[in-house]
């Protein structure tokens, strides 16, 4: 692996390599799908208009929501509440939690949230969002040797966004936004998601693999005790790919393709 494969001393329990996993289980927005890119702008646009709105605590304006950062740390993988909440407390305003139907707005957690998906879908609509090239490869690799796989997303917009990509048909199961909020299932580091989706593949956790670009992702699949995580530094920054390891990441990759060789055979 090129970017930071943990080292047989750092890993005494020598996980397999995801050869050896009867099943793999994928986040979607950056790790499927480019659209982390849309949710971090769509963020920030109702982040800041937030802070905008609130009085500011200190002798200046209030720090803006910054990308990558504040996007990596509290709301990438995450609901759009949790998400909103999370970042909205670092910043220590306590507004009101509204709810899930609340108008785009400012005033509540709900509002601000709300204003996000908004923004989200008007970008959304503006043009196709592409899958990585690398991960399509490794999808049609497992996907012609019969491994069973599945998507997950905090997003309800996970299945448009993988037929638009041409990969839906790829996955046995999906488990995205809506069927979450369905079954009432916790959100990321919670691993609801990802044992949901284990549990419509047929396979055992620890035969399963997750495939990971975010933080709380990583997190949620090492607390399922997940056989194999994979995070995967889009950023290629500063750090991102330590804080991958030191949330559960067994090994840390800048694309998919590094996976596997040339002839499209697994690496070791």
């Amino acid at each position: 692996m090129s970017a930071h494969p943990r080292t047989t001393a750092e890993n005494p329990r020598g996980l397999p390599v995801l050869r050896d996993m009867s099943a793999v289980v994928f986040d979607t927005d950056g790790v499927i799908t480019d659209s982390a890119r849309l949710h971090a702008a769509a963020w920030k646009t109702a982040f800041d208009a937030c802070l905008r709105a609130q009085p500011s605590r200190g002798p200046g304006p209030e720090r803006p929501f910054d990308l990558p950062a504040d996007y990596l740390r509290y709301v990438d993988g995450r609901s759009r509440l949790d998400g909103a909440a999370s970042f909205l407390a670092s910043r220590e305003l306590r507004l009101p939690a509204g709810s899930p139907d609340d108008l785009p707005g400012t005033g509540t957690v709900g509002a601000v949230a709300a204003r996000k998906e908004q923004l989200f879908v008007e970008r959304l609509s503006q043009g196709r969002i592409e899958a990585y090239p690398g991960t399509v490869r490794l999808l049609r690799i497992l996907h012609a040797r019969g491994v069973p796989m599945a998507a997950v997303s905090a997003s309800r917009h996970a299945g448009e966004l993988l037929r638009g990509a041409g990969v839906f048909e790829l996955f046995a199961a999906l488990v995205e936004g809506a069927e979450a909020a369905r079954l009432a299932l916790p959100g990321k580091p919670d691993p609801a998601l990802f044992l949901e989706a284990a549990r419509r593949l047929g396979t055992p956790v620890e035969h399963t693999a997750v495939v990971e670009d975010a933080l709380a992702g990583v997190e949620a699949g090492r607390r399922g005790g997940f056989g194999l995580v994979i995070g995967v530094d889009r950023t290629v920054g500063p750090g991102t790919g330590a804080a991958l390891m030191a949330h559960g990441a067994d090994v840390v990759v800048t694309d998919l393709a590094e996976l596997f060789g040339d002839g499209g055979e697994m690496r070791p």
